[in-house]
């Protein structure tokens, strides 16, 4: 009928703008105006339910006994919340979400996915009625929220470890008040050389993102990029190998010895010590024997005592190169396939910062061999002057020849 198709357009017509109780008397007086047979007409049209409808000609019959005008409903009027039907379902929803927490590591959500559908269906299965769409609105109420991993756990600290970078900062702020180079070093993470996606983001032409391969499978021929950096913390400016072979203790040192010939030396002429910051571990780790003894070749090279001072275990993203130097590569490349060695060269090269960031890059195609074993006579000859405090990572490696 057309006085129905009427009513249905006004009711949609105030969706969302009325209240509970401004729907009900709404949907009243059209009842009223129909006269019989009015209410089940209107609410066939409106969807409001006929006791609702009832209620609101009750309110418009007797004004006096209405509501107040701050109150939608009567005191305990409406459907109660789920909560207070149920006064378990909150202890066992959190069970589910944290059983670990909750002492309850037997939990059949344990090891699985937590979606909304199955934490209903686990609750069901125990005897509590709820959708999944209040389930998520619970879960709010509780504090919980979707979210993904943090990396911010590296480990069990040492007792040590804030004494340590205290140390570390005493010598590296006395080698830069006697204007002495202090580099930080490191090995990025190594990378896949292809047509290969890369996490991020770039801006080009809408709908037209560009293609890479499906499945990230090794080239065999490009393989890996393995970049090992230095980054120099007086001139704000790095220096990056992009490898080809393995990343070992013989690469790691002869980035070092790429960097002192082609930037460090000209900045520091009259260097007398060389001061290096790295981690623990990796191929430049304080119990890595070739570490050493290569860096007692780049000593006698250069004719330069080296000063190592090592982040304690599990503080590698404390180390300077971390977050001066590496970060910036990352956000420079980001989005963009690292398709060859050289695309990665030219990338590193060309990141720069606000704060005049410059960087360095070349490849490094010669072979590192892993494996390669220093015999104690070979360890003995090194010319290793550990510190009192925490000799295993501070040290310094002098020249055989003589240091005028």
């Amino acid at each position: 009928m057309e006085a129905d198709v009427l009513i249905a357009a006004r009711h949609q017509a105030l969706e969302g703008i009325l209240d509970e109780r401004q729907r009900r008397l709404h949907a009243a007086v059209e009842a009223k105006v129909l006269g019989h047979g009015g209410v089940k007409r209107v609410s066939e049209a409106t969807g409001v339910a006929r006791g609702s409808i009832l209620a609101g000609l009750k309110e418009l019959k007797d004004p006096e006994n209405t509501l107040p005008k701050d109150r939608v409903r009567r005191p305990g009027g409406g459907r109660k919340k789920l909560v207070d039907r149920d006064p378990d379902l909150l202890a066992a929803l959190e069970r589910l979400v944290d059983p670990a927490a909750r002492g309850d590591p037997q939990s059949p959500l344990r090891w699985t996915c937590k979606s909304l559908k199955q934490l209903a269906h686990e609750l069901g299965e125990q005897g509590h009625r709820i959708s999944h769409v209040s389930m998520g609105i619970l879960l709010k109420e509780l504090g919980y929220s979707l979210q993904g991993n943090r990396k911010t756990l590296e480990g069990t600290d040492h007792p040590d470890r804030d004494a340590q970078f205290q140390y570390i900062q005493e010598k590296t702020q006395q080698a830069l008040d006697a204007g002495q180079p202090v580099i930080s070093v490191d090995t990025k993470k190594k990378e896949l050389v292809g047509n290969y996606k890369n996490t991020g983001q770039e801006w080009r032409p809408q709908g037209e993102p560009e293609a890479v391969q499906v499945h990230d499978f090794v080239d065999a021929e490009l393989g890996r990029a393995n970049p090992y950096g230095v980054y120099d913390l007086a001139q704000n400016a790095g220096w990056v190998s992009v490898g080809t072979d393995h990343d070992t203790a013989s690469f790691a040192v002869a980035t070092i010895r790429r960097w002192w010939l082609g930037m460090g030396q000209p900045l520091y002429p009259a260097a007398k010590e060389l001061m290096i910051m790295a981690d623990g571990g990796g191929s430049n780790g304080s119990r890595v024997r070739l570490w050493k003894l290569e860096l007692q070749s780049l000593a006698d090279e250069l004719n330069l005592p080296i000063r190592v001072c090592h982040f304690p275990p599990g503080t590698s993203k404390w180390n300077k190169i971390e977050h001066r130097l590496f970060s910036y590569i990352s956000m420079n490349w980001r989005g963009r396939p690292l398709v060859s060695h050289e695309v990665i060269v030219n990338l590193i090269a060309a990141t720069t910062t606000s704060k005049g960031l410059k960087v360095r890059a070349a490849i490094d195609p010669t072979p590192h061999p892993k494996g390669i074993k220093v015999t104690d006579a070979e360890f003995a000859a090194i010319q290793l002057d550990r510190d009192d405090f925490h000799g295993e990572w501070n040290y310094v490696i002098s020249p055989n020849i003589k240091y005028t």
